[in-house]
């Protein structure tokens, strides 16, 4: 006779869990964002040229590429660390805090040693015009010093999520972007005492909000929250631990940067149409991450609770976690496709200012076509999400590479490329479509990646992986 009763509780209880994960992930991604928005809307708004825009489109998929090649400790370290948090055992995720730190180091200082030497090579491949790349480059430089700090936000960041605390990663990030903001404003336009830098004057603004959010993650870290805390006696290589972390993260974070680099070839098909075209994708992607914002949030949510629950060897309520993810991953997101919809044109001029008419014919009907793909997003988000709490990050790796490589990559260079130029080795020529036909690959390659995602969370055997 109580088992309703019973049930609503354990759904109110679970709901509270999913909010306190949540809302405040929603509102450091929302400032996450807000690192990119600023550095572009003072492109826009400052620079006005095609060259600096689509300059600091490929910038952002750099900045995007460099904290995610900490992915490979920082998937790992979530799952093992919520496992153990799970399981009420806190000196075990303390142990693998300090491990994945290490390893982290070590990523760091290759990062520091490679990107010199290859990073002009780099922007040279996204088939950019010099000018154009030389700015990326330039921009680039600037900002390597802040690696190691970008680490440890990452994967401090990481650690905190596993733990439960998502509270912290929201007051470093809106550090990152008050100090983004003043220091670029202020070193763009030469405000005040600060000198007139211009374009170097926006990365340096960048490479300082990372710096202090790297700082504020270390800070608490070396406090204590949320259960972990540095002590110096856990800093001694436990490769049992480490082996544990990179048997999860290094399939996740192969996923990641194959997710990036797929989406650089891809931009690369875009970039050969030319500077505007370029710059008007740019747009368009900075516009489209609004969605990304309530599915990423929900994203981690589900992580941290498919890992907690796994831990303490509940699947019912792991699986449930996830399922009222998604409910509402899809609801926010499919609200916001429809904004994108209607109210495309308007978003693109309040986004780029006024006498840009160019740019908003451009660049409103690439995010008209992303609506159609919002609820596809929504699956595949909370999705892998679910899998990599769980420690099963092969499937979402497999899915990944399926995806890009066998549709939108192949459809982009055959939509996008001009009528009758030769595409696939010679197997078919190109339909002219233009930019807007690599983002219906875009939304098809979406869709069918949700397929098989959807069928291997409801196949459950995510919820029996040992980590």
């Amino acid at each position: 006779m109580n088992s309703r009763p019973a049930a609503a509780a354990a759904d109110a209880r679970l709901f509270s869990r999913l909010l306190r994960l949540a809302l405040p992930s929603l509102a450091e991604q929302t400032l996450t964002l807000l690192v990119t928005w600023i550095d572009m809307m003072l492109t826009t708004r400052y620079l006005r040229d095609d060259s600096f825009l689509a300059a600091m489109n490929q910038v952002n998929y750099l900045l995007w590429l460099i904290p995610s090649l900490f992915a490979f400790v920082g998937i790992g370290a979530t799952a093992v660390i919520a496992r153990h948090i799970g399981a009420n055992d806190t000196l075990g995720a303390q142990r693998v805090v300090h491990q994945a730190l290490l390893v982290g180091a070590a990523i760091a200082l290759v990062i520091l040693l490679l990107f010199p030497l290859l990073g002009a090579h780099f922007f040279e491949l996204l088939q950019l015009p010099p000018q154009t790349a030389e700015l990326g480059w330039t921009f680039l430089r600037t900002v390597l010093p802040a690696v190691p700090f970008v680490m440890i936000e990452q994967i401090g960041n990481a650690c905190l999520r596993g733990a439960g605390d998502t509270v912290t990663g929201l007051v470093a990030m809106t550090l990152v972007n008050l100090v983004d903001a003043v220091v670029g404003v202020s070193l763009l336009t030469g405000w005040g005492p600060f000198p007139k830098l211009g374009w170097q004057g926006i990365a340096i603004g960048t490479a300082s909000g990372y710096a202090v959010g790297g700082i504020l993650i270390g800070l608490a870290l070396w406090r204590g929250r949320g259960g972990l805390k540095l002590q110096r006696r856990l800093w001694r290589p436990d490769f049992s631990a480490i082996r544990r972390i990179l048997r999860i993260g290094v399939p996740g974070g192969i996923d990641i940067i194959a997710l990036i680099s797929c989406q650089l070839w891809f931009v690369s098909i875009i970039n050969r149409l030319g500077d505007e075209t370029a710059a008007a994708h740019g747009i368009a992607i900075r516009i489209e991450a609004l969605a990304y914002l309530p599915g990423t949030a929900l994203q981690i949510a589900a992580t941290t609770l498919a890992g907690q629950y796994l831990g303490a060897r509940d699947p019912h309520n792991a699986r449930r976690s996830a399922l009222v993810s998604l409910l509402w991953a899809l609801l926010f997101m499919t609200g916001l496709g429809c904004a994108f919809y209607f109210a495309a044109a308007p978003l693109v001029r309040w986004f780029v200012g006024p006498e840009q008419d160019a740019l908003v014919a451009a660049a409103s009907p690439l995010i008209k076509t992303v609506a159609f793909g919002m609820p596809a997003l929504a699956l595949i988000q909370v999705f892998v999400g679910t899998l990599r709490g769980s420690g099963d990050t092969r499937i979402p790796l497999f899915v990944t590479f399926f995806g890009f490589l066998l549709v939108r990559i192949p459809l982009a260079y055959l939509l996008a490329t001009p009528q009758g130029e030769p595409v696939l080795f010679g197997l078919a020529t190109g339909w002219g479509i233009g930019v807007q036909g690599a983002w219906c690959a875009m939304v098809t390659d979406l869709w069918i990646r949700a397929l098989p995602l959807t069928l291997r969370f409801f196949q459950g055997g995510w919820q029996k992986i040992r980590v």
